[in-house]
């Protein structure tokens, strides 16, 4: 792996190419004899130290319409944490059933996972019928992965019946030294950007874009009210960031006076505050308080001068979904991407069909959607949140910190990359964007 990695420093990576290709490399896997080691453990016991591991694999095959990428550097993202700690399933399952589409699928049901859905890197090797990407080209790449065989993707990818979500669904995924991905999953890397900053927005920068801006989601337009739970998040700093470039106004939700001071960096002026106000939306494990809902509504149109949010963009789940509902305007929407707080929601159906509100359901991006999200960080509009990066030796501890709500934004991880702050090809750009990078690199 040495050489691979001296030629991408020494700026020849077009001659990667030429260079032969590791029949091993290091990546951080969970193990199929190990998918019951927490069975009886609460969630919040359960520590992907234990369960993550920095193993020699071998590097797969590679097949038509897929690049095989040197990864410089990942990122960790909940579905990582997920897969750690085998919730809601054991992620061998996703592999076993993968593995039953085709002959080339069946490369991903092994007794191992190669987990990670980020990537920044360059591309080692094309197979038959990849065109727009060779070697040498320095890409990151969004986590959709679908066979496209079907008719229901080709409107919108995200529907397609084998779409997937690559490094947690498939395996041989980004937290690696080298990883396999489908060539249309491939993305220009930002030039400005160091190789952590540019492996970190992918799957929630692409996510947040679908679940806010596309017509596919909530499809925000400026003046809208939209509230943000967990807004110096991974996911919830990109919904802020492109709520005030879109012209909307974000109401900002978050735990600590540390993270309202981060939503207040990145732009927002609406903050709440919610372990300070006290909210309990739940009087205990099954009954909501639906005066916490209204009391939460109260400090919206305290803070908007009257308006209560036209958008709500949900992911926490079961502890807030109620809330969500109830707080949302005559006829708005609730756009909901995850369930990080527990998968079975309950609200009061009243408030939903009595005042005309709607709830969508958005999973991750689409290629164009993704594609413009990208973008958007390549012009400088939106900014990468990243505000740790460890070594791939230490992805446990890394998981360990977004399991436990212990970060900021996303956190890297270097994988051939050996320090932080490489990467770099275009420097006067970088000058130009470097207070807003600097602002963001610190959530």
């Amino acid at each position: 792996m040495q050489h691979i990695l001296e030629a991408i420093q020494a700026g020849e990576s077009a001659a990667l190419g030429a260079l032969p290709v590791p029949e091993h490399y290091r990546g951080v896997t969970v193990r199929a004899d190990e998918a019951s080691m927490f069975d009886g453990l609460e969630s919040k016991d359960k520590d992907p130290r234990r369960s993550l591991h920095v193993d020699e694999v071998p590097t797969p095959e590679l097949g038509p319409g897929e690049a095989l990428v040197a990864v410089m550097a990942s990122a960790i993202n909940y579905n990582t944490v997920w897969t750690s700690i085998f919730e809601p399933v054991s992620t061998f399952k996703f592999l076993e059933r993968y593995g039953k589409v085709s002959p080339l699928a069946k490369r991903h049901d092994q007794p191992y996972h190669v987990v990670g859905s980020d990537l920044a890197g360059v591309v080692l090797r094309t197979g038959p019928g990849v065109h727009n990407w060779k070697p040498g080209d320095e890409v990151v790449a969004h986590c959709l992965s679908v066979e496209l065989e079907g008719p229901d993707g080709h409107g919108d990818t995200m529907l397609d019946s084998q779409q997937r979500i690559w490094g947690f669904e498939t395996n041989f995924g980004g937290l690696a030294e080298l990883a396999l991905v489908k060539s249309n999953q491939l993305m220009p890397k930002p030039a400005h950007l160091t190789w952590e900053e540019a492996a970190s927005p992918g799957l929630v920068n692409s996510t947040a874009y679908r679940q806010l801006v596309s017509g596919n989601g909530a499809g925000m337009k400026q003046g809208d009210v939209v509230l943000i739970w967990g807004a110096s998040g991974g996911l919830g700093s990109y919904a802020t960031q492109f709520a005030l470039n879109g012209g909307a106004i974000p109401v900002c939700v978050v735990s600590s006076p540390q993270k309202a001071e981060i939503a207040r960096k990145m732009g927002a002026e609406l903050v709440i505050d919610r372990n300070a106000e006290g909210y309990g939306f739940w009087k205990d494990e099954h009954t909501q308080d639906p005066r916490e809902w209204q009391r939460l509504g109260a400090k919206i149109r305290e803070l908007t001068g009257g308006d209560d949010p036209d958008i709500v963009f949900e992911h926490p789940g079961r502890e807030t979904f109620g809330a969500s509902v109830y707080v949302a305007r005559r006829g708005g929407t609730i756009v909901t991407c995850a369930s990080t707080s527990g998968y079975t929601h309950q609200y009061d159906n009243r408030y939903l069909w009595m005042n005309l509100k709607r709830i969508i359901g958005s999973h991750f991006a689409n290629y164009r959607e993704s594609w413009e999200a990208n973008r958007l960080i390549d012009k400088g509009f939106i900014h990468p949140t990243l505000s740790r990066t460890y070594a791939l030796a230490d992805t446990g501890q890394a998981a360990l910190d977004v399991h436990r709500n212990a970060h900021q934004g996303k956190v890297g991880v270097l994988c051939l990359a050996p320090s932080e702050g490489l990467g770099v090809r275009d420097p006067e750009k970088r000058a130009k964007h470097l207070a807003a990078i600097n602002r963001f690199r610190g959530v």
